[in-house]
């Protein structure tokens, strides 16, 4: 076995199996649970400290900032779970703020096309897009996130709900793939 392979990269591979898991966790409980976030996050800044010293922590926590911002607003609202924003800022704890923005950015793709896929397959596509509607005028004209927030806890136990660490974790990995880190 060629265990060089194993060892380039190593930190990318890591954070991708962690993404696996999160990922499975997801999908069979609807949540990315802490003890999978926080001591990604926290293993990250290590690493960039160790690797990098001062700058690396600072590469670490920017990194990690970005991760929080990506998803921060649609938690704030209720459109999101605490557990996919960390696991995010996990992601940019490990590989910074760049990987970790290219990495949202493909995360975003993913998870439209599995939103829309889901809806196709339980044919109801007209009450979703009327949902959408009515969540962009939410958006518009209440300009309050913690009302916004109250809105959308009521409206979800009638939602068709997206785990979103699965369209995290294939994004992400897609990125990483495409980028040539595993």
């Amino acid at each position: 076995m060629d265990w060089q392979f194993l060892l380039e990269n190593w930190h990318v591979k890591l954070v991708a199996l962690i993404l696996i898991v999160a990922a499975w966790i997801d999908g069979k409980e609807l949540r990315v649970p802490n003890w999978i976030t926080f001591p990604m996050i926290l293993s990250g800044l290590v690493y960039c400290s160790v690797m990098n010293g001062w700058i690396g922590l600072g590469e670490g926590l920017w990194g990690m900032t970005v991760g929080l911002l990506t998803l921060l607003p649609l938690y704030a609202v209720g459109g999101m779970g605490a557990g996919d924003v960390k696991l995010m800022a996990g992601i940019g704890a490990w590989l910074g703020a760049t990987v970790t923005w290219y990495a949202f950015c493909v995360s975003v793709i993913v998870g439209a096309v599995m939103a829309i896929i889901m809806v196709l397959y339980r044919r109801s596509w007209e009450k979703h897009y009327n949902n959408f509607l009515v969540i962009i005028m939410e958006f518009i004209t209440v300009k309050k996130p913690e009302k916004l927030y109250a809105i959308a806890a009521e409206r979800k136990p009638n939602m068709l709900l997206l785990p979103y660490g699965i369209p995290i974790c294939i994004g992400s990995i897609a990125y990483f793939f495409y980028t040539g880190m595993i």
